[in-house]
């Protein structure tokens, strides 16, 4: 895989395509090992159910973040990607996004109040929720997408490496016991909005763009103009975080608690390719208008590449799921082993569908075309979850979104090869 950087000319383009790998790179790196960190030692000290209730939490948080995103980090990174060189464009593209995200902000936050004091599973720990919010609107103010767009990665790794390091300390700090649970959402969402904050500052010193807010056209404009990617990612997290509401519903935050521990472990190795993707979309975005059929040959030898690397991480993780379990978690977490060697498919699955679905399809515009993956996926993942959760709890999950996972894979190579087949 880092083949491909090792072949490229080092024009201008290409040193600052490595050097935003070499950022991602780094800030992956942060974000792989604090998970592995934190959520041994909040599983010892919290124990399984809360920490099942937070991670509960969490799934219902994650859907107000995907609604605030909109789709921005994919669609917006590829219209600023075209417009680096023309000021006046960025500035019109960065304020018509970020009054749509304040907008949806505000509407996420009444729809979360209502949800939350609707239904008693979630108003008996009310306040965990509207802790977990302060991570929405964080996330919601930190424009990545116009750093990716830029191709200015190491303002992000910078931003992120201070407050993630900084409120993980705290963490470890000030949670030293089963009553303190309240305090790791907080924490979190401290983070969030502190590299908000921090992130305008370099927006306006650097780039010289203050936020105007539009008017409702504009910010309707970008609303119809991200609906396929947003209802992409919607659909995605209705196999994922739902899969964990309904695992939560039906079983428990035990449950929740051991199929959680094990995903976001699968996930966090599966992370291990996101700097590459994050460095080569809006790369590869600017490359498809002016070559498709190099661009596609660049993109084709990386998936090849990156396939066996990915191939090799599952069967390791798969070989050696019980060592990597107990090394993580510990002894209490052993129910969570062969739900690990389940979903240790996820790395390999995911990187597949990020190569064929965002960097082909989604830079080709074939928008619709990756959000009809994710709604046959979404429709197939809720058909089997429903029965498998009943019937065999956090295994009937585990097997149920491995085979989603799949489905997608299949889905994106297909329309990928169909769309390629034109050009080459």
């Amino acid at each position: 895989m880092f083949s491909f950087f090792n072949n490229v000319p080092y024009d201008k383009k290409h040193k600052i395509l490595v050097s935003n790998f070499v950022y991602l790179a780094i800030l992956q790196g942060l974000n792989l090992l604090l998970p592995l960190i934190t959520l041994p030692y909040l599983v010892s000290v919290l124990g399984i159910e809360t920490f099942g209730l937070l991670s509960f939490s969490l799934a219902l948080i994650t859907y107000f973040q995907i609604v605030t995103d909109f789709g921005f980090n994919a669609i917006a990174t590829r219209d600023i990607s075209v417009a680096i060189d023309d000021k006046k464009m960025q500035q019109d593209i960065f304020n018509d996004v970020m009054s749509t995200k304040l907008f949806l902000l505000v509407f996420c936050f009444l729809l979360m109040s209502i949800i939350v004091f609707s239904f008693e599973i979630f108003r008996n720990h009310w306040e965990i929720y509207f802790f977990s919010f302060g991570s929405v609107l964080g996330q919601a103010i930190f424009p990545v997408w116009f750093f990716q767009g830029m191709q200015k990665m190491r303002y992000i790794t910078y931003i992120n490496l201070f407050t993630k390091i900084i409120f993980t300390i705290a963490i470890f700090v000030f949670v030293k016991e089963q009553e303190d649970y309240f305090l790791v959402p907080i924490f979190n969402a401290l983070g969030f909005i502190s590299a908000g904050i921090i992130s305008f500052y370099f927006v306006k010193k650097h780039f010289d763009l203050p936020l105007k807010l539009q008017s409702f056209q504009r910010i309707k404009n970008q609303l119809i103009k991200g609906k396929y990617v947003f209802l992409s990612e919607l659909k995605i997290s209705l196999f994922t975080n739902t899969n964990t509401l309904i695992l939560g519903i039906f079983v428990g935050n035990q449950a929740v608690g051991y199929f959680s521990g094990a995903e976001k472990l699968a996930r966090a190795i599966g992370n291990f390719q996101t700097p590459i993707s994050n460095a080569l979309f809006p790369f590869l975005a600017s490359e498809m208008i002016s070559n498709k059929i190099q661009t596609i040959k660049k993109i084709n030898k990386i998936t090849i590449i990156g396939g066996i690397f990915f191939s090799a991480i599952v069967l390791l993780g798969f070989f050696f799921s019980k060592e990597i379990i107990t090394l993580v978690y510990g002894q209490a977490m052993n129910p969570a082993i062969i739900l690990f060697k389940i979903l240790i498919i996820i790395p390999l699955a995911s990187f597949l569908d990020t190569m064929f679905g965002k960097q082909i399809l989604l830079n080709l515009g074939k928008d619709n075309l990756y959000f009809r993956v994710i709604l046959w996926a979404t429709v197939l993942n809720i058909s089997i979850n429903l029965g498998l959760t009943y019937f065999y709890k956090e295994l009937g999950t585990a097997i149920a979104l491995t085979i989603t996972q799949i489905f997608i894979v299949l889905g994106m190579w297909f329309y990928a090869k169909r769309e390629t087949d034109k050009f080459c």
